[in-house]
């Protein structure tokens, strides 16, 4: 009796962390959607779609909430920083710091489309993100160019994909050393011009960053341009792309 007894509490151990195995998420991410200036409509479509891509590559996402504040003890519960279509000055001096001290503990950061519209006083953003925002054209059809296939998240995608969106043109668009760029738009193929007031775009060239990654103060930044469009958020070439940059920089793995 006492025999079968303890097979039996044997059993429910290893069911327990057999069960245990299969639950456990392998990552944690925090996902930031706060604006303190222009409201993309699509932030609304991408708070169900993160959770939904979470689920598929089960790891644990949670949305800040706008009156909680970063600071370390917060940070400390996450691997990675998702920055969906923020804009402005969305963090005070305490956060920022906080949020500096995450990614030198080696964490990641996430950025979509305006995340590189946020935050343009704060330097040590400024050089994680890379490049920042400064005009638009209209929203258009154009050629993206894969520049890295091998790089997570872009390996089924084609060399050259026909694709609709807000192509951003940047304070600095060259290139930048120790960045690694996966997606360039083909200026050939979209109207690159707009004029707001004294701000003019007159495009970049042969060389128009969309998507880069690199290396960052002793964690890891990945940032997409993609992203202005409600619709992109339920495309599933778009969430493929996306999820490899957010596994990345959660894992440190391509």
């Amino acid at each position: 009796m006492q025999q079968r007894f303890s097979t039996l509490l044997c059993t429910c151990v290893l069911a327990l962390l057999f069960s245990g195995g299969l639950m456990a998420q392998q990552f944690r991410a925090l996902l930031i959607v706060q604006t303190a200036g222009w409201q993309h409509e699509s932030s609304f479509d991408a708070i169900p779609a993160m959770k939904q891509l979470a689920d598929r590559h089960n790891f644990r996402l949670d949305l800040k909430q706008r009156a909680i504040p970063l600071n370390d003890g917060m940070l400390k519960n996450y691997d990675v920083v998702i920055m969906v279509n923020t804009t402005g000055d969305i963090f005070n001096d305490d956060e920022q710091a906080a949020f500096e001290r995450f990614i030198q503990s080696g964490k990641g950061w996430v950025g979509v489309h305006a995340a590189s519209d946020t935050e343009y006083d704060w330097k040590w953003y400024t050089g994680m993100v890379g490049h920042m925002f400064k005009i638009h054209p209209v929203v258009q059809t154009a050629m993206l160019e894969v520049q890295d296939g091998t790089f997570p998240g872009l390996e089924t995608w084609p060399k050259r994909m026909l694709w609709t969106d807000e192509y951003y043109e940047y304070l600095d668009g060259s290139k930048q050393p120790g960045f690694n760029y996966l997606l360039t738009v083909d200026e050939d193929t979209y109207d690159v011009n707009a004029k707001w007031g004294d701000n003019v775009a007159k495009g970049h060239g042969d060389f128009h960053p969309m998507s880069w990654y690199h290396d960052y103060d002793g964690g890891r930044a990945f940032y997409t341009n993609l992203g202005h469009m409600p619709a992109v958020f339920a495309e599933p070439a778009f969430l493929h792309h996306l999820y490899g940059g957010i596994w990345w920089a959660a894992k440190g793995k391509k």
